[in-house]
């Protein structure tokens, strides 16, 4: 059975720096720009600390046998000043990741379920989050918990 608890940063550092790099090494896969090597974890970590030190944030930590097996992050933002004042103030699934031995019991909707639980408390309405388009399972996920698309971008790399 997975359980859901708030992260804490320091003390689940060394399993949040796993699941950075097993995301990098799984988007991987599929869009080969994502970093690999040795450093992009614990550069990656500091940033989010530095972030989740200015601005509203919830990180949630997934486990099975008192294991850690997931995480995500979520934070509060505002939506661009085109978007109705009404909808602007939104929270953002930054980050979700579970570990590939854990997939398919729930997990990532029980930590998606977990930050749009913390939105609501704070009386945001609008949760965002991205995915890849390789990444047919997380979209499937997503889609399953009620997310539908909202913006696409494009890319085009010159030279």
């Amino acid at each position: 059975m997975t359980t859901i608890r708030p992260a804490r940063l320091s003390e689940d550092k060394p399993a949040i720096l796993g699941f950075i790099d097993g995301l990098q090494a799984f988007e991987q896969a599929f869009e080969p720009n994502r970093r690999v090597d040795a450093t992009v974890a614990e550069a990656y970590f500091a940033r989010l600390s530095r972030e989740a030190a200015t601005r509203p944030t919830a990180a949630f930590i997934a486990e099975e046998a008192k294991q850690a097996v997931g995480w995500a992050l979520a934070y509060e933002t505002e939506d661009d000043v085109y978007v109705v004042e009404a909808e602007r103030r939104i929270a953002y699934i930054a980050e979700l990741f579970v570990a590939e031995a854990a997939r398919g019991r729930g997990a990532g909707r029980a930590l998606i379920a977990a930050c749009e639980e913390w939105a609501r408390a704070r009386g945001i309405g609008i949760v965002l989050i991205g995915v890849l388009p390789g990444n047919a399972r997380a979209h499937a996920t997503y889609g399953k918990a009620g997310y539908g698309t909202y913006s696409l971008q494009l890319r085009k790399r010159l030279g």
